[in-house]
């Protein structure tokens, strides 16, 4: 009977294994780059907040910084869309996204599709720009990338925060 049971646990933790495996396969991973909206070069920094799929839920640690400054944003399996805004970065500038840059106050979220951003990527809106500016900032995604703009928030919008 001990036999059957030793058995039993090692097919147990056999199934465990193998789902746990099944699971790290089926996560998502893409690459985020985060521009400044005006002069388009990469901000670094990991401090982002990510929702999946319209939920309410932040996931504020789903991004880590790679060495060149870029992000790997990690999503579960089922995951088809996101929306990511940039908090600050470790010289304390609070940004604000350039995909709704029009909307100051209370601005919408704006959900990106994760097959097109795996499959193609997906450069987002740069509405913080200077129209005159636009020839000089037209970056290009690779598969699995996602690049978006931000911009400081200005000290009134930063006294409004307080």
């Amino acid at each position: 009977m001990a036999q059957w049971t030793h058995r039993g646990v090692a097919l147990l933790f056999c199934m465990a294994v193998f789902c746990g495996c099944l699971g790290a396969q089926t996560e998502k991973t893409i690459t985020i780059r985060m521009l400044d909206g005006k002069t388009g070069k990469l901000i670094e920094t990991s401090n982002y907040l990510v929702r999946v799929d319209h939920e309410q839920t932040v996931h504020a640690n789903w991004v880590v910084q790679n060495e060149d400054g870029t992000g790997k944003l990690t999503l579960p399996g089922g995951a088809s869309a996101f929306s990511i805004h940039a908090t600050y970065d470790s010289a304390m500038y609070i940004y604000v996204n350039c995909d709704s840059a029009t909307r100051k106050a209370n601005p919408a979220d704006h959900w990106y599709g994760v097959s097109e951003i795996l499959t193609a990527g997906v450069v987002a809106p740069n509405g913080c720009r200077n129209p005159k500016d636009a020839a000089k900032i037209r970056p290009i995604s690779k598969p699995g990338e996602f690049v978006f703009f931000v911009r400081k928030l200005n000290a009134l919008e930063q006294f409004a925060e307080d």
